[in-house]
């Protein structure tokens, strides 16, 4: 999952952050509306954090350029301010959940992966596929009844693949969704993770390689597919 956290309190929008990291979640950060605009043009985001008080175009304006561009974006707001009327003007905008601050980021990061699984046409919370259970609120993964334990990075790029549903997944689109802005689209990370997260999951290899094209989670019988 890839989040964009708009938040003009450099401290606090870096230790959200770090803390959404340890979840296995990317984040790229913007301090004021314009930023946020400009990040939103060039890149592709399952969520955004908004804090309506930011310098440049507001948090409110920011929310009605996501919804008028039919994107999709759920939009969760921050506010120092805990008057219904104020969380009311909030989701007449187009939010979709609300956060006042201060607030725990345990609480920050239930209620995004619970924004992600609505966007996903009420998917389950555990997902399950070709004996794959992986529990994005608790981050545990097992394979047939065997806990595996993962990198945080390799956990994301897992997500991305299982919630793909067997479907292909390019390397673009898994750095696009798993790494943050800072990533260098020429980097072989990718392909490292692929590798390393093939390995983890252990025999039959269940992550396969579509040449030129991508990954997959491979379903029963055709369990493998090309190692990386």
């Amino acid at each position: 999952m890839r989040v964009l956290i708009v938040e003009d309190e450099p401290h606090l929008a870096e230790a959200i952050r770090d803390g959404l990291r340890l979840e296995a979640i990317a984040a790229d950060l913007a301090g004021d509306g314009d930023t946020a605009l400009e990040l939103l043009s060039v890149n592709s985001y399952d969520l955004a954090v908004l804090d309506r008080d930011i310098p440049g175009p507001s948090g409110d304006e920011v929310a009605r350029r996501i919804v008028a561009s039919g994107s999709g974006i759920p939009i969760l707001m921050l506010t120092a301010a805990d008057r219904i009327d104020d969380k009311a003007s909030g989701f007449e905008l187009g939010a979709d959940d609300y956060l006042t601050k201060p607030f725990e980021l345990r609480e920050l990061v239930l209620r995004l992966r619970a924004l992600d699984r609505r966007r996903g046409h009420a998917r389950p919370p555990v997902r399950e596929i070709a004996g794959l259970r992986v529990d994005p609120f608790r981050r545990e993964v097992y394979r047939d009844e065997r806990y595996v334990a993962l990198t945080r990075k390799q956990f994301a790029v897992l997500e991305v693949l299982v919630a793909a549903e067997g479907g292909v997944v390019s390397a673009e689109d898994l750095l696009e969704r798993a790494w943050d802005e800072n990533a260098d689209p020429l980097t072989n990370a990718v392909r490292i993770t692929v590798s390393a997260l093939r390995k983890r999951l252990g025999e039959p290899w269940i992550i396969a390689t579509v040449p030129g094209v991508g990954y997959r989670i491979d379903t029963p019988p055709a369990a493998g597919g090309d190692r990386v």
